[in-house]
């Protein structure tokens, strides 16, 4: 799980500096816009595109960390072995639709790819950013599940 940890943060980090990089994007382009009149052409299509990216890049850290919403409005009465167990399923059920999902966003590569499809104004191809979200949901989804097959490492540590 140490590996899966550490290529998960190491996501987040690239995410982040995607993120800073849209910014910094955005930035420039609305500082010209208001001062000189001129603005960086296509500058909310790379932003839709980035943004795209670094959600999927996010997702194995927020997973690692147990950063995703829980409802346990039915189950805070339950037993700490019940709740573990409910957890447990939850990140091996997510981890199965991960895996889906990556399969249908490579699939959506492919075809963006065979039919060099790209954005309205720029051209800028799609498939890389398809090819930038695949393999951070199959990490997600790996994570998912081993977490739901050998616990948290909270509980391990316990």
């Amino acid at each position: 799980m140490k590996l899966l940890e550490q290529l998960a943060k190491g996501c987040a980090v690239l995410a982040g500096v995607l993120l800073t990089v849209i910014t910094l994007m955005t930035c420039a382009s609305l500082i010209g816009r208001n001062t000189t009149g001129t603005t960086l052409v296509g500058d909310f299509e790379l932003t839709g595109l980035a943004a795209g990216a670094a959600i999927a890049l996010f997702m194995p850290w927020c997973q690692v960390t147990r950063g995703n919403i829980i409802v346990d409005f039915f189950t805070v009465r339950a037993s700490a072995s019940t709740q573990a167990s409910l957890d447990r399923l939850g990140a091996l059920c997510l981890g199965l639709a991960m895996a889906f999902l990556a399969w249908r966003t490579t699939l959506g590569g492919l075809n963006a790819w065979a039919s060099q499809s790209g954005s309205m104004m720029l051209g800028f191809p799609e498939w890389i950013v398809y090819a930038l979200m695949v393999p951070p949901l199959v990490l997600t989804a790996v994570i998912g599940v081993v977490q739901g097959v050998l616990g948290f490492s909270t509980e391990a540590s316990e």
